[in-house]
C-alpha cells in the first residue's frame, strides 16, 4: 500500500484529496497535518465524511511514514514548506500550488497536466499541479499546439465556481454576494496565464501570439465553464479528428459531438471538450471540475502515474445529474 500523508488539510483540495484517498484501492492515508485544527477528527471540518474515518489532523509532518505527500497550503506556502523542511530521500511530493508551475533554474518539479507530461511524470520525484484554470484552459488547445496549428491570438472567458477561490470566506465568495451574480476579475492578468503559454511553446516553440483570458466568477459552487476560440484553417472535421487523436489514449478526456453543460464533469476527474467552426475560427469549450481534474482529481492521477499504478485507479467518480 502507498502511505499518503496531506499537509494544509483543513481546505477545500484537501478535502477532496481524502474523499478520493480513503477509497483508493492502493493508498493508506498516513496522516492529515492541519496547525489550527491539531487533534480535532477530520470529519468535524470534512464534515462529509462523518462515518468514513476516524482520523485526526496533526500539527505534526511524520514523514517517515510517507511515501508522497501532497501540498494543500497556500500560494507562497510551499516554497517557504521546502526552505525549512529536509525531505526522505525517496519521498515523493505533489504540490498543489503555484510555486513550482514555471520553469526555472532550480526547479525539479515535473509539470503534472498528464496530458502533456505523462511520461516524465512517470519518472518524477515531485510533481507541480497545474492551476483549475490553466488545466481546462490547456486542454482547450492542446491538440493544436502539438501539430502546429496555433496561428493566431488565444481567446477565453472561463466561469468558475465559488469554490475556486478556497475555503477562507471574502467578501466575493459570501453567499448573498455570489449568488445569482456575475463578476470578471484579474483581466488580462490572472496567474495561471504563465504556465498556459508556458505549455503551448513546450509543444509549439515558435508560438508567440497573445493569451486574451477574461476570467468570470460564477455563481455556483464547482465546476469551470471554458469558451475559447482561435484562428484554424482547416474543416470541423478536421479538427474533431486532431482533438480525437490527440486524446485517444488519454482516459478522462472526451470530445463530444453535442454542446455539453457544466454537470457532465462535475464531481467527476473528467474534461468535455465540444468544437464548432465559425468562418475562421474554431471555437472550443472545455468543462472540468475546479476541485477534481482541476485540482485533487488530477494530483490523484499524478500520483497514480508516478507509482505505476493505472491512471483511473482510485478516480471512478460518478457525475451529479440534478
Amino acid at each position: 500500500m502507498i502511505k499518503a500523508g496531506i499537509i494544509g488539510g483543513a481546505g477545500y483540495t484537501a478535502g477532496e484529496l481524502l474523499r478520493i484517498l480513503l477509497f483508493h484501492p492502493e493508498v493508506e492515508v498516513a496522516f492529515v497535518q492541519s496547525s489550527s485544527n491539531a487533534g480535532n477528527p477530520v470529519s468535524d471540518v470534512h464534515v462529509d465524511l462523518l462515518g468514513e474515518t476516524d482520523l485526526l489532523f496533526t500539527d505534526e509532518l511524520p514523514l517517515d511514514k510517507a511515501d508522497v505527500i501532497f501540498l494543500c497550503m497556500g500560494h507562497g506556502k510551499s516554497a517557504e514548506f521546502f526552505e525549512k523542511t529536509n525531505l526522505p530521500a525517496n519521498l515523493k511530493v505533489i504540490d498543489l500550488s503555484h510555486d513550482f508551475r514555471l520553469k526555472r533554474e532550480g526547479n525539479e518539479f515535473i509539470y503534472g497536466l498528464p496530458e502533456l507530461n505523462r511520461e516524465e511524470i512517470k519518472n518524477a520525484g515531485k510533481v507541480a499541479n497545474p492551476g483549475c484554470f490553466a488545466t481546462g484552459i490547456q486542454l482547450a488547445f492542446l491538440p493544436l499546439a502539438a501539430n502546429g496549428l496555433l496561428i493566431g491570438e488565444m481567446h477565453v472567458q472561463a466561469i468558475t465556481g465559488s469554490t475556486g477561490a478556497g475555503q477562507q470566506p471574502t467578501a466575493t465568495s459570501h453567499f448573498s454576494w455570489r449568488s445569482g451574480n456575475l463578476s470578471a476579475y484579474k483581466i488580462f492578468q490572472h496567474q495561471h496565464e504563465g504556465e498556459i503559454l508556458q505549455s503551448m511553446k513546450q509543444l509549439q516553440p515558435e508560438f508567440s501570439e497573445e493569451l486574451n483570458f477574461v476570467p468570470v466568477r460564477g455563481n455556483h459552487t464547482r465546476g469551470i465553464f471554458v469558451s475559447a476560440y482561435t484562428r484554424f484553417e482547416g474543416s470541423l472535421n478536421e479538427a474533431k479528428e486532431i482533438y480525437r487523436s490527440f486524446y485517444k489514449t488519454h482516459p478522462f478526456i472526451f470530445v463530444a459531438d453535442k454542446n455539453p453543460s457544466l454537470k457532465q464533469v462535475m464531481n467527476t476527474n473528467k474534461a468535455v471538450i465540444y468544437l464548432e467552426k465559425h468562418r475562421d475560427k474554431l471555437v472550443i469549450v472545455s468543462l472540468t471540475d475546479n476541485l477534481l481534474k482541476g485540482a485533487s482529481g488530477q494530483a490523484v492521477q499524478n500520483m497514480n502515474l508516478m507509482f505505476g499504478l493505472d491512471e483511473k485507479s482510485g478516480l471512478n467518480l460518478k457525475p451529479v445529474a440534478f
